[in-house]
């Protein structure tokens, strides 16, 4: 669509993890784009990091009172249904203050009060959905909200139909050129370029099974020539930056994740769903190994969904320990399969999902 002149209110809200954080962001980024001018407030809960990333990145953000409900009777429950309807009268105030032309949600607490108010005051409102398994506070908003868009086929299980459009998630822009960038990656990270190497990543506070997993199998990479990339997270880099060496070298953090990319040949991830989509554009042979431990176990959903149309592999994290050595010999040797896995992988990408997103959000403003 093309650029407009007008200038319009945006009201955002999406947090608690760098999953709801991100696109919200990336969104916003676009629309400041594309209507040069407007105004943008994000709204997120106030002792999660999106008080932290939001202004970093260069917008104004308000906090709630909010918190999501535990698994167990706790005192934090007690004090959700106050909670909510502080944080209810809280996004009333702050919608009728702004006075937003369009609000946009991308998960998270904070995000169901906010939209909520909104849509209570005639404001269009559309949401976005990560996963492949819808998450509760998107759930209860559907029936709210004008558009849902979605990264994933199939979501009419959880939304109604006629206000779904599949966008995929938004990416960070700077893996849309990592073909070029592999030799500066192998010189930035002074790897052999003879090798091939393996890329692994828990997340950036890391993940506990699958460091222990890399741990016990450094003498495996060895004997087989592969140098490991491994992002262990910042929780774990006492225990685990000393292993660095020849064959590995281990960073509780990476700074530039395009290189990193560029660099692999292989990959180990977590399956959230911005990884997931991240991967799908970077185009590498993967091996999933969901965590177990989410809501609705929806990063083993995330992970399946590739995994059915042969584009990546799924390890159980239980199975891990046991299975991994096997799995990533077969995968090591067979060209045919690295090259088959590459390739359906990057026929699930949607590198235009913020654009399109956008597009959406514009249609809103023209109704």
């Amino acid at each position: 669509m093309t650029k407009s002149r007008s200038t319009y209110k945006f009201i955002i809200s999406g947090g608690g993890t760098g999953g709801h954080i991100y696109p919200a962001i990336a969104i916003a980024d676009e629309l400041k784009h594309r209507f040069p001018g407007s105004e943008f407030l994000f709204v997120g809960a106030e002792d999660r990091m999106e008080m932290e990333k939001v202004p970093q990145a260069g917008y104004e953000i308000k906090g709630l009172w909010i918190s999501g409900l535990q698994r167990k009777l706790t005192l934090k429950n007690l004090m959700f249904p106050f909670k909510l309807l502080s944080s209810l009268w809280k996004s009333r105030k702050i919608v009728k203050q702004f006075q937003p032309n369009v609000a946009i949600g991308t998960g998270g607490y904070a995000s169901a009060p906010l939209l909520r108010a909104a849509s209570a005051k005639g404001v269009p409102c559309l949401i976005q959905e990560q996963n492949s398994h819808a998450g509760i506070t998107n759930k209860w908003l559907a029936s709210k909200v004008r558009k849902i868009c979605v990264a994933y086929e199939g979501m009419d299980s959880f939304f109604p139909a006629d206000k779904i459009r599949f966008t995929g998630n938004p990416v960070r822009q700077d893996l849309f050129s990592i073909d070029q960038k592999r030799e500066e990656a192998q010189n930035f990270f002074s790897l052999d370029k003879e090798k091939k190497t393996l890329l692994v990543l828990g997340g950036s506070l890391g993940a506990k099974k699958i460091n222990e997993l890399v741990a016990s199998h450094i003498d495996y990479f060895s004997s087989e020539g592969v140098q490991v990339i491994w992002q262990c997270g910042k929780l774990y880099e006492e225990k685990y930056i000393r292993q660095t060496g020849r064959t590995v070298q281990v960073h509780p953090y990476l700074n530039r994740m395009d290189l990193a990319y560029a660099a692999a040949d292989f990959i180990v991830s977590r399956a959230g769903a911005l990884s997931v989509s991240e991967l799908c554009l970077v185009g590498k042979p993967v091996i999933f190994i969901p965590s177990p431990n989410v809501a609705e176990d929806h990063q083993t959903k995330n992970a399946l969904a590739l995994a059915d149309k042969d584009a990546a592999i799924v390890l159980r994290e239980n199975k891990a320990e046991e299975k991994f050595k096997k799995l990533f010999s077969e995968l090591l040797k067979s060209e045919e399969m690295q090259q088959s896995l590459s390739t359906n992988i990057k026929k699930m990408a949607k590198p235009n999902a913020t654009k399109e997103i956008v597009d959406e959000i514009e249609l809103l403003l023209r109704q």
